[in-house]
């Protein structure tokens, strides 16, 4: 039960982050409640008079109302009404009389869904818990006059005989706002109302704003529910659910984490007769677990595109923390100015990152608690923690530090958005960075194909590779050796690839195979040119060859594939054929390059002879660390480049 108390006591924590804020995530919830997409906002005074309606923008879409246990996981051909507001089959008395269709399960009696909704509210507004607000609603709704107040404000659209018509019925404007632009579906039956009551000095009129409302529903739900029992969160006699919330990765998301109505078969796996044997959690605590789980998921936790995989790091405190999915570009947040992206280095990545985890370090205790959790899909209806970890703050915060520091390398493969100076539109730019690649990319790297210029991996493969990272970043295991070899396999095999793609899996592959050989070995980032190791220096002759006839075609305004790229491959295999190979076709252009041949061939004699003679004639196969050699000799030619060019320009003027 660790998990969901770190949850709970997570959600006592953060009571004032209860409701909405400016953030475009999903709000942490009130217990008792849980949020739908309203389409329609009814408009009415404290007395329940109508006052106008208007549709509902989408991206104010989201909306907290009161539910029950049965209404918040509602399911079949005859849902529970929510007790507040609901769609309009629920609010609306003269729903039938305007054409509506009531869900299947209703009907023989269409008028069962609004006798249900009106008996809720009634039990609820002559409670000692009741709310002036939802009085209000009370009376409005039972006039029965909704539907015919939005087909007058023009909100529902109807045909002569004032029924509701379908879309494709319907004569749109496509430039006017309606009720299908905000509603997804062929009819109008499914739209959901949520209310303004204006009253005067009511300081919120928005009821899924009020904190007061969500108060009265929650103690009014609270006493009138009689199941009580210990709960195993709290150690408290409490009410007990056994309808824990769902919607915990995503809206629409029906996996539980827990659940226990299989009551055949493999009952309870035969070891108790009855589910609560088993497990009891309060009602408020499960809502407390769960609503805080779903919020820190969305508010700072990875999902994989399918929405399947759920990886999140939180503190106890509430305090924002690095998440482990993340790469280096995401811990430091802020996009560096053009200037900072030229003097990136190694060391300035060293000092950035004790900036930002320092800054981590004063929000967050060192006896905080930090919790890690991912949750993944066990079957279509039940969710499985595949990783779960408790630490304290200093011991997280130092753990996520070595991983970025121990697994850094240059990287040119983020994107971000920035404004261009002279005409304000928005650009993607490639940010270069020194540190740890996300763990999504190294799958990428290690299993992606080509497939229209993108990286497609396998899903499953995908959340396996991210679920086998987890305890390398956070536990500090070692690497798979496996996940390097594909890796360093993939960032051989240059011509499989476009170019973008190949650089960011020889970016991540000197990454991995650093951090690999990392308490074994001290492998730089920069050039090393007194390290004599066989495989490093094959790699620095591979990028001889390769920058020399990049340089002699780009002079004759070629553009097709070096023979170091093409032969990349087999070079690593077998280098010392292959490097004779490669050797002499670079003779044209020897003679193409003319006097700027001879730095090259001087180049090339000096890393020859830091091989020993055996090493040189062997044909065995290279291992990661040629990458790294051929990565560092590439990136000294280049900066070379850079500034004799430079030094030109100054010259010049």
């Amino acid at each position: 039960m660790n998990w969901i108390q770190s949850l709970y006591e997570t959600y006592e924590n953060c009571q004032h982050m209860v409701g909405y804020t400016n953030e475009p995530t999903r709000p942490l919830l009130p217990i008792c409640h849980i949020t739908v997409q309203a389409h329609i906002e009814v408009v009415i005074d404290g007395e329940g008079n109508f006052r106008r309606a208007q549709l509902v923008d989408k991206r104010d879409a989201t909306t907290i109302i009161p539910a029950t246990e049965s209404s918040a996981g509602r399911s079949g051909n005859k849902p529970t009404p929510h007790p507040f507001s609901d769609k309009l089959q629920y609010l609306a008395g003269d729903f039938v009389e305007h054409g509506g269709k009531v869900t299947s399960g209703f009907a023989k009696d269409p008028e069962e869904p609004y006798r249900q909704f009106v008996t809720l509210l009634t039990n609820w507004c002559n409670s000692p818990y009741g709310h002036p607000k939802a009085r209000a609603v009370l009376t409005y709704v039972q006039k029965k006059t909704l539907m015919q107040d939005l087909i007058t404000q023009k909100i529902l659209l109807v045909d002569g005989n004032g029924n509701l018509i379908s879309k494709k019925e319907a004569k749109r404007d496509r430039n006017s706002k309606d009720i299908f632009s905000v509603l997804n579906a062929q009819t109008q039956d499914g739209a959901v109302v949520r209310w303004i009551v204006e009253t005067p000095n009511a300081s919120e009129s928005k009821t899924w704003r009020d904190a007061t409302l969500w108060e009265s529903w929650a103690n009014y739900y609270l006493n009138t529910t009689k199941t009580e029992d210990l709960c195993m969160v709290t150690g408290q006699r409490r009410v007990i659910t056994f309808n824990h919330p769902k919607f915990i990765r995503r809206e629409g998301d029906n996996a539980k984490l827990i659940s226990a109505n299989d009551k055949k078969n493999f009952t309870f796996r035969g070891r108790f007769t009855e589910d609560r044997q088993a497990c009891t959690v309060s009602l408020e605590a499960s809502q407390k677990a769960h609503y805080a789980l779903a919020w820190l998921i969305s508010r700072q936790g990875y999902r994989d595109k399918q929405g399947e995989l759920a990886v999140v790091a939180w503190a106890t405190s509430g305090a924002k923390v690095p998440q482990p999915t993340d790469d280096f570009s995401d811990l430091y947040g802020d996009l560096p100015s053009e200037e900072e992206q030229v003097a990136d280095t190694a060391q300035d990545m060293a000092i950035r990152l004790k900036k930002a985890i320092a800054g981590y370090r004063q929000k967050i205790d060192a006896r905080d608690d930090v919790v890690v959790m991912a949750v993944d899909s066990a079957t279509p209806g039940r969710l499985a923690i595949v990783y779960y970890r408790t630490l304290k703050g200093s011991d997280f915060l130092d753990r996520i530090e070595n991983w970025h520091k121990t697994c850094a390398w240059q990287h040119k493969y983020v994107k971000r958005e920035k404004p261009e100076p002279e005409t304000g539109k928005m650009k993607s730019i490639l940010i270069p960075f020194y540190g740890a690649p996300a763990p999504a990319d190294i799958a990428e790297a290690a299993y992606g194909t080509n497939r229209d210029g993108r990286f497609v991996v396998d899903d499953r493969l995908k959340k396996a590779t991210i679920k086998r990272l987890l305890p390398c970043i956070v536990d500090g295991h070692p690497i798979p050796r496996d996940l390097v070899d594909s890796v360093v396999r993939r960032a051989s095999n240059r011509i499989g690839m476009e170019d973008w793609q190949w650089e960011k899996a020889l970016s991540i592959a000197c990454a991995l195979y650093r951090k690999y050989r990392y308490g074994k070995e001290k492998l730089e980032m920069a050039l090393d040119e007194t390290r004599t190791s066989r495989d490093y220096l094959y790699g620095r002759l591979l990028a001889i060859a390769d920058v020399l006839e990049e340089r002699a075609l780009s002079k004759a305004e070629k553009n097709r594939p070096t023979n170091a790229a093409r032969y990349m491959q087999q070079f690593s295999q077998r280098p010392f054929t292959t490097w004779k190979q490669i050797h002499e076709l670079l003779t044209p252009y020897f003679m193409r390059l003319g006097g700027q041949a001879s730095y090259y061939k001087k180049l090339i004699g000096e890393v020859e002879d830091l091989f020993t003679p055996d090493d040189f004639i062997s044909n065995k196969p290279l291992s990661g660390e040629y990458l790294l050699g051929y990565y560092c000799q590439r990136q000294k030619m280049w900066e070379k480049t850079d500034k004799s060019a430079t030094n030109d320009d100054d010259s010049n003027e």
